[in-house]
């Protein structure tokens, strides 16, 4: 009859060592899964729903937009700018009566006015404060209209009337300029806003524009 013994050593430590390695693998296999899915979870809570990337594509969409009108508006103005100077330092003689012109000449400056009403014309739906400085422009020209307008009328007038109507184009003329220098504060501060550093379309003539100027920054610069 044989003698029991129990199993070799180097069976039970082989036996011991696989049953501390199944706990382990749980252990190491539960915790990758648990960070798979906490990696999951944390995609999709961080992650923007359809309805916030719809609207930051809106967003930057109007903001493009907006960059676009600015630098539009800006050329528009610019353009009108050197327009007015030159008509206004002809009509700012002829109302003082340093400089008369006939009816011909009015009619140009009418015709020049008329013009510059079209190219404000335009009314495309922006930001705020890109439709006020795009509002100002055009209500400012629509007064020069109105100015040149009156001194037509002056100019056909009798003698006796002329001096009054004279009068009121003048003022008429005064009220447009501050119109177009709140316009232009208005477009220098949002071309500032878009990166586009100062723009200056204040009217400058010889006699004074009657309104704001320009600040001191340089054209182009961004800050201040």
């Amino acid at each position: 009859m044989s003698r029991k013994t129990g199993k070799p050593s180097y069976v039970r430590q082989a036996e011991q060592a696989r049953a501390r390695r199944v706990p382990l693998a749980a252990t190491i296999a539960g915790l990758v899964i648990a960070a798979l899915v906490a990696g999951l979870v944390g995609y999709f809570v961080g992650r923007p729903d359809a309805t916030t990337r719809a609207i930051d594509d809106i967003k930057a969409q109007e903001a493009k937009r907006d960059v676009d009108q600015i630098r539009d508006l800006t050329a528009v103005a610019r353009r009108s700018q050197e327009t007015l100077t030159t008509l206004l330092n002809a009509f700012d003689t002829a109302v003082d009566g340093t400089k008369p012109v006939d009816a011909a000449t009015v009619k140009s400056w009418q015709e020049t006015v008329k013009g510059l009403v079209t190219a404000h014309a335009d009314s495309p739906s922006g930001t705020t404060a890109t439709n006020v400085a795009r509002g100002g422009f055009r209500g400012a020209v629509a007064d020069f209209q109105v100015a040149v307008d009156i001194y037509a009328q002056a100019v056909a007038a009798p003698p006796e009337g002329r001096a009054a109507l004279t009068a009121i184009a003048g003022r008429a003329r005064t009220a447009a300029a501050t119109a177009w220098s709140v316009a232009a504060a208005q477009l220098d501060q949002i071309n500032v806003d878009a990166g586009f550093g100062h723009q200056h379309v204040y009217l400058e003539t010889e006699q004074g524009s009657g309104a704001f100027t320009a600040d001191g920054e340089e054209e182009g610069h961004t800050g201040g």
